[in-house]
């Protein structure tokens, strides 16, 4: 595990539209560009525990996007899910990067969704536009991939309603703690030290009155749905779910709708593990992601000898 104050000196700071964004790289220089994307309420912070091992295989590529963690949290600000897309790609544009992985939870499942629309468009498209950034594959954790088989929290559900606001402002730690509890394996809760650090960076730049905000992007999941369900369908690149099959909002059941919407299914069911697999069970996370690029890379190989001429 990275403590919290060793995250944070690692940084570095992107401006986007005059707004400072926390970002984070590592991992191995010069190899296959990973990009983590975080979940709601929480940060990048929650990739410390895998962060080690993907770091010996790939360069990583993280940040806190607009809203969350160190980043800045504007009150006029109207968190679009294009907007956090829009954020990632101007960065990952920044760093010359032009194809790129994604490992994505929660939250960052639906912004990855929103990017590989944008893939898909620009593939089937004779131009890029403007951007010449290409997904190359994507692996997604635990998150509401289909509005109809997410099943909110309580709170989440009080953050949407017209109560929002004082939910947010009087939400507290222990609150908090409760809610994670809840949505962790019973094997597996959340630490101390994470729950403290989740908090502290819930709060940090007054982001309690964010949450609010933050919170309609389930009111844009099922405004988006054809795109971003479609997204999932349509996309050439080789997809992987990992999945805490006990979590109560996006486990076993989300599974079972993914398998009838998604051809060919890639699957991987972490038993008794609940929302947060790469806090909870970061091994078994590196196990299945690393296997899912070792498969890839044998069907590349093996496509090329198919390819490659034969001597006579």
């Amino acid at each position: 595990m990275i403590d919290l104050k060793t995250w944070r000196a690692a940084g570095e700071t992107f401006n986007f539209s005059q707004q400072p964004i926390f970002t984070r790289k590592g991992g191995r220089e010069g190899a296959a560009p990973l990009l983590l994307i975080h979940g709601y309420p929480t940060s990048s912070w929650d990739w410390n525990k895998v962060w080690p091992a993907l770091g010996e295989c790939y360069a990583l590529y993280t940040l806190d996007m607009l809203g969350f963690g160190d980043s800045a949290k504007p009150r006029d600000c109207a968190y679009r899910i294009a907007q956090q897309a829009d954020l990632i790609e101007a960065w990952l544009s920044s760093q010359g990067l032009r194809e790129y992985h994604i490992l994505a939870h929660d939250y960052g499942d639906t912004v990855a969704q929103e990017l590989m629309a944008r893939d898909n468009l620009r593939r089937a498209s004779k131009t890029a536009g403007g951007c010449r950034l290409r997904i190359a594959s994507v692996a997604l954790l635990n998150g509401g991939l289909f509005p109809e088989t997410h099943r909110a929290a309580l709170i989440q559900k009080l953050l949407l309603s017209p109560l929002g606001p004082l939910v947010a402002r009087f939400t507290t730690k222990e609150r908090m703690a409760a809610n994670l509890r809840a949505i962790f394996g019973a094997q597996t809760p959340p630490s101390q030290e994470e729950i403290d650090g989740f908090w502290e960076l819930i709060c940090q730049n007054n982001g309690k009155r964010a949450l609010q905000r933050l919170i309609n992007y389930m009111t844009q999941r099922k405004q988006n749905r054809s795109r971003w369900v479609g997204a999932l369908q349509q996309s050439p690149v080789p997809i992987k779910l990992i999945n805490g099959s006990v979590d109560p909002v996006s486990g076993a059941h989300m599974v079972e709708r993914y398998r009838e919407l998604v051809a060919n299914a890639d699957v991987t069911a972490l038993a008794n593990i609940g929302h947060y697999p790469q806090v909870e069970a970061p091994q078994a996370v590196v196990d299945a992601y690393l296997c899912f690029r070792a498969a890839q890379q044998r069907a590349a190989n093996g496509a090329r000898r198919q390819a490659a001429p034969v001597e006579s």
